[in-house]
């Protein structure tokens, strides 16, 4: 295990249930955000994510949550993800633990690759848990978006003495549409399952407040920690493999380097076409056999 710190913003580089049990504190986080590996054999970084069994993975998901919930404030939330086969066992476990307030679908748009024999998955579910149903954080009007009844169409709501306008924001309903980062997107980063800053955003802010810790036990790009970062909120990242480590070190700016390496974003293929391209195409030769750049 390492750690690496900076300010307000703590990285673990380790394995989740280890750091979680030997090095968070019981009742100190604001909010827990828990993308997992999902157990459907996807490659991370050379290595695949892929338990013997359904039991097997079910049974290493439900330490790590025994964990988050203890490590949570008596007012805390809980965000959790899981892959849609995985979920109902998931939400049959925490809610015996913790209240579900909202069951999210984080819908997103397939760009053309879909099944053809079946109904492809084209959404990623998200549980919604707290400690305490009547003592949680929850920031509505840092949240509400657009209502197309009040904002769009200007429907009268006769119900009201007088009548007025419907509301023209609202606060989002549990179908959530934000794009899924994409390769040629400014914040991708070389991950498979790489989340949103939008969903992250939305998460950070509505259930927690400036100054509060937010918790990433599977850091990954760590984009939960960099939201936070910017909305000024304290966080803590694990992870366990060291690549993704060198992104959240870089993405967090808690140092330049790692192990002797300079850390750089590394250049998607475009982005080297493109500078090899301008290099191709714009030398040209003088005469007396010099070069310049148009």
């Amino acid at each position: 295990m390492e750690l690496f710190k900076k300010g307000n913003h703590l990285i673990y580089f380790g394995d989740a249930i280890k750091i979680l049990k030997e090095h968070i504190q019981n009742s100190t986080i604001d909010l827990i955000f828990a993308d997992p590996p999902y157990n459907i054999g996807k490659k991370f970084n050379g290595h695949k994510e892929e338990w013997g069994s359904d039991e097997e993975y079910l049974e290493w998901c439900y330490s790590w949550i025994d964990l988050c919930i203890e490590k949570l404030k008596p007012n805390g939330s809980f965000y959790i993800m899981t892959s849609t086969q995985f979920m109902p066992y998931f939400d049959i476990y925490i809610k015996k633990r913790m209240f579900v307030l909202s069951r999210i679908v984080w819908y997103y748009d397939s760009s053309g690759v879909q099944a053809k024999n079946y109904y492809g998955s084209m959404y990623e579910p998200i549980l919604y848990c707290v400690k305490d149903k009547n003592n949680y954080t929850f920031n509505t009007n840092d949240i509400l978006v657009e209502a197309r009844t009040g904002a769009t169409r200007k429907l009268i709501d006769y119900r009201k003495n007088p009548p007025q306008i419907y509301n023209s924001k609202k606060v989002p309903g549990n179908v959530w549409e934000f794009p899924r980062v994409r390769y040629r997107m400014s914040e991708y980063e070389n991950h498979p399952t790489q989340k949103p800053i939008t969903l992250l955003e939305r998460i950070i802010k509505s259930s927690s407040n400036e100054g509060d810790i937010v918790l990433d036990p599977f850091s990954g790009t760590f984009t939960t920690s960099y939201v936070a970062s910017l909305l000024n909120r304290r966080s803590i990242g694990i992870e366990l493999q060291d690549e993704y480590v060198k992104i959240g070190l870089r993405r967090l700016k808690i140092q330049d380097e790692f192990n002797g390496e300079i850390l750089k974003k590394e250049l998607r293929t475009f982005e080297y076409n493109k500078i090899m391209e301008k290099a191709n195409y714009t030398l040209f030769e003088k005469p007396d056999g010099e070069y310049f750049y148009e």
